[in-house]
């Protein structure tokens, strides 16, 4: 059975870009908010994932941001006071941030540290939110 190649006017899938044929023209899609998957397509009004099957709308997926989450699933936000719940080595350093550490006035950032604080004797460092759990003042 002999291929047919892609006409001009056929839009091709390439790892979450849309791309026209000979075009040169390139729109980048966001990945599925579900699987994480980059393999996202549109239809219609509606973007869709082939690795999962979930349809979201442009608009739905631009306002969910990730929330931070701590240790134990409660969403942080700027301004919160944690404990750290491990005894956290620094590198290149012999230091240690000890177990129920308390940190007040957290910045959330993003990144895998994704926790900007001012620990007492420490210094300005960055933490990584599954090291620690949210405290009521």
């Amino acid at each position: 059975m002999a291929t047919v190649p892609p006409r001009r006017d056929d839009l091709v899938l390439v790892r979450g870009r849309v791309s026209g044929y000979g075009r040169g023209m390139t729109e980048t899609l966001p990945p599925c908010p579900e699987c994480h998957s980059a393999f996202t397509y549109q239809a219609d009004a509606l973007l869709t994932c082939p690795e999962c099957g979930h349809e979201w709308s442009p608009e739905a997926g631009a306002e969910t941001g990730a929330a931070v989450r701590d240790s134990l699933g409660n969403v942080l936000a700027d301004g919160d006071t944690v404990t750290v719940i491990k005894d956290l080595k620094l590198k290149g350093s012999s230091s240690v941030i000890k177990v129920g550490t308390k940190v007040r006035g957290i910045r959330l950032v993003a990144g895998d540290h994704d926790i900007d604080c001012k620990i007492p004797g420490i210094g300005q460092i960055g933490l990584k939110s599954q090291f620690v759990k949210k405290v009521s003042d």
